[in-house]
């Protein structure tokens, strides 16, 4: 009797699919990467992105197709998988239809193959969109004590490029021109960069 690949794939051992993801380009996936390898993951999907959205992952995507009926999805960390709780909610429902368990590396308690695992992952979650909010109420706090104090400028709407090769032409460095035209030292070295 002939068998179908996709009958071959669905009877395949249970698979650990790892995935990894840092907010920006500068940041290393290293060790996530080898804290998944070394927790057993056979594949691992990567990548540098921010983590508001997950449409916005296409590894992450990726991921979830890989992970079949009594696979595990792992991470290290929760708030590599989700920035808010539904967010979360919308993975774990996905997951859990698909009977997909997750597992969080860094945060033990959270394996969904038990209900204990289940509690923890929502009350990890909520807290973590807590934590959020606040930081974000604090940011919004500090922008606003700084402009009633007249020390905030925001950011300027557009980087006159014009002035920053003028003004590295006559001589002034990176720093120098950042102060002289209150931008960062790094949107100085993008503008010339780009000159």
């Amino acid at each position: 009797m002939h068998v179908t690949s996709r009958a071959k794939r669905d009877r395949r051992s249970p698979m650990l699919v790892g995935y990894a993801r840092v907010s920006s380009v500068g940041q290393s996936l290293d060790l996530q990467v080898q804290a998944l390898k070394d927790a057993g993951c056979q594949k691992v999907y990567q990548e540098k992105r921010s983590g508001k959205s997950g449409t916005e992952r296409p590894e992450l995507t990726k991921a979830l197709d890989q992970a079949r009926e009594g696979d595990t999805l792992v991470v290290t960390r929760l708030d590599r998988l989700a920035r808010s709780v539904g967010d979360l909610h919308a993975i774990m429902g996905r997951l859990t239809a698909e009977g997909v368990s997750f597992r969080c590396l860094q945060q033990g308690g959270v394996d969904t193959s038990s209900s204990t695992g289940k509690l923890m992952l929502a009350i990890l979650g909520a807290v973590a969109e807590f934590e959020n909010d606040i930081r974000r109420e604090r940011q919004k706090d500090g922008i606003e004590k700084a402009k009633a104090q007249g020390v905030y400028k925001g950011r300027p709407a557009t980087i006159d490029a014009a002035k920053v090769q003028a003004l590295k032409a006559s001589g002034m460095g990176a720093a120098a021109i950042a102060r002289e035209m209150g931008i960062g030292r790094a949107s100085v070295y993008r503008v010339l960069q780009d000159a």
